[in-house]
């Protein structure tokens, strides 16, 4: 069977990343983005260069319309999906619990929980051997925010991904007999531009040297640890979160 994937949030970072691993791999790339344009068409750019397939698709995974859109886009362009990464993530801004804005709490859960569970659906819907799909396997990106419950920076990015990670342990067992793997990778400190966006752009340099290795982890590590967890490798691996975190 040919490998179809869609990775969210795939235009930068880790979801870039992945990508174009996942094209070297032999996945036909569905790159899912929500608004730069520019940035999903240089990934698919890159990928059709490498003689892979890909193709953009704009959408707000946290909309079940757009899911369903997107999914449809991608399953006509290559058939089937074979295997799903939820990377869709937002960090939301750096501060203190007492001092958060209900629209960032909410959009924090929206984009990193909410669109983890209706792409899982969707794909769930579309490949579980019980309603007649081929089956496939799905991977969650998490952070190690969820442990340490970032205080006094991101504790509602830290409570969304706890979220997700229980969301990837219960939803692994519910579809375990259906042919459906489903895995995290809980990321540490990595190179991606979310620190900027959460507010602080120092403040990758400053937690580097904390770290037990340190360094921050490049997101082709977090890509080589996604692609394995979707191989055949990882075939009896479901409901895990593999920690891709230099020691934390």
């Amino acid at each position: 069977m040919s490998k179809h994937v869609l990775i969210t949030g795939a235009s930068r970072g880790i979801g870039a990343a992945t990508a174009r691993l996942a094209a070297l791999r032999g996945y036909a790339v569905a790159v899912n983005y929500v608004a730069n344009d520019a940035a999903a068409k240089g990934v698919v750019d890159w990928i059709t260069a490498q003689g892979a397939r890909a193709l953009a698709v704009r959408g707000d995974m946290s909309s079940e319309a757009d899911v369903e859109r997107v999914f449809g886009e991608a399953e006509a362009a290559f058939g089937p999906l074979s295997a799903l990464v939820n990377n869709a993530g937002v960090p939301g801004k750096i501060g203190r619990v007492e001092n958060l804005d209900l629209g960032v709490l909410k959009r924090t859960f929206e984009v990193n929980v909410y669109a983890a569970f209706l792409c899982a659906r969707a794909f769930a819907r579309r490949a579980s051997v019980k309603r007649g799909g081929a089956g496939g396997a799905i991977v969650n990106v998490s952070s190690m925010a969820s442990k340490t419950g970032s205080p006094n920076e991101l504790v509602h990015y830290a409570a969304a991904k706890a979220a997700l990670e229980t969301f990837n342990y219960g939803f692994a067992a519910e579809v375990a007999t259906e042919g459906i793997r489903v895995n995290a990778v809980s990321c540490g400190l990595i190179e991606t531009d979310i620190h900027a966006e959460a507010g602080d752009a120092s403040r990758l340099a400053r937690y580097a040297t904390r770290m037990p290795m340190a360094r921050a982890g490049k997101p082709e590590e977090v890509a080589n640890a996604i692609l394995w967890l979707l191989s055949e490798e990882a075939s009896y691996v479901t409901g895990a979160t593999l920690p891709v975190a230099g020691g934390r």
